[in-house]
């Protein structure tokens, strides 16, 4: 699946060395003022990481359809973000072999071939397409005075020659009461399989999370204020599938990056292991930049619920 949500949709398309990444966004309103040096401003949140990779990508954004004079028609709005620094043969010995901890084998078990390419759409490049698409989204929750932010709340340290994963803490604000849906379509649901569809997320919770198993009742309970906000919000902001109108908290753990400098043992399609120090250029530590992804999932998320209102 290549598409994410129900009313407001996200279609990504290209791979890591094609000659493009980009998206459509359907389902968002017309006569909206969409603020390209916003979007801009997003693309660099994502490049900036002092223990980043060295590929550079300007990551100019050419919006292609849907927009009158920066303002939003109500058809696709398409986006198209080129590929400029590509090294493809950095990953020639690719074309035989598998990595450890890469989706180089379920890849070709499903599809019967691969992009080998820097991993093609299985590579964290594909997520500048979700960064767009999630500032498309948040210009949408601005007007109904919605705001999203994250921050990194747990960061490893990367050795020397190998790499480090780490915790992204995100807090939706404004979102009213009344927002998700019971059993299975439920708000909690939705974010989770937003932030778990992101490269290398390995987990996700909300609100009190995991502790909260190791609480008593007595201290989990989110007691009430007169007003109907709440006194702790163990919950996340969500309860029954469906927001409370208190923040809505979550947290995304990242593994960390499977491409290190390090010799690695890899397998090729008759089971015979190879050590190789492959080359191509990998983040030491991808968390600060997942930040914005796991923004942008939220953001998307949420407008599908509001674009959904009856």
């Amino acid at each position: 699946m290549n598409t994410f949500g129900n009313n407001f949709r996200l279609t990504t398309f290209g791979e890591s060395h094609g000659a493009a990444i980009g998206g459509v966004v359907d389902g968002f309103p017309a006569g909206i003022h969409i603020d390209t040096d916003f979007i801009a401003g997003e693309m660099q949140r994502r490049h900036d990481n002092v223990l980043g990779t060295s590929r550079r990508e300007p990551d100019e954004v050419e919006m292609l359809s849907g927009l009158l004079d920066g303002v939003t028609l109500g058809t696709p709005i398409a986006f198209l973000i080129r590929n400029h620094d590509v090294r493809s043969e950095d990953y020639a010995a690719l074309q035989r072999l598998q990595r450890p901890g890469h989706a180089d084998y379920t890849w070709e078990q499903r599809y019967g071939l691969r992009d080998w390419r820097g991993g093609g759409r299985a590579s964290g490049r594909e997520t500048a397409a979700r960064v767009v698409g999630g500032s498309i989204a948040k210009i949408l929750l601005c007007t109904r005075q919605i705001a999203i932010s994250s921050k990194v709340v747990e960061q490893g340290a990367a050795g020397e020659g190998d790499s480090a994963g780490g915790v992204v803490e995100c807090t939706i604000t404004g979102l009213k009461a009344g927002y998700g849906n019971p059993v299975f379509d439920k708000l909690n649901a939705r974010l989770g399989a937003a932030m778990m569809s992101i490269p290398s997320a390995i987990g996700f919770e909300m609100g009190a999370g995991f502790a909260a198993a190791r609480m008593q009742g007595s201290e989990y309970i989110d007691r009430w204020n007169p007003d109907h906000t709440t006194q702790s919000n163990h919950c996340g902001g969500v309860q029954g599938g469906i927001s409370n109108g208190m923040p809505v908290v979550c947290r995304v753990a990242f593994h960390p990056v499977a491409s290190i400098a390090k010799p690695k043992e890899c397998i090729d399609n008759k089971g015979n292991i190879e050590t190789l120090t492959l080359a191509g250029r990998h983040d030491r530590c991808h968390v600060p930049r997942t930040a914005v992804v796991v923004e942008a999932m939220a953001a998307m998320t949420v407008a599908d619920f509001l674009l959904g209102e009856k």
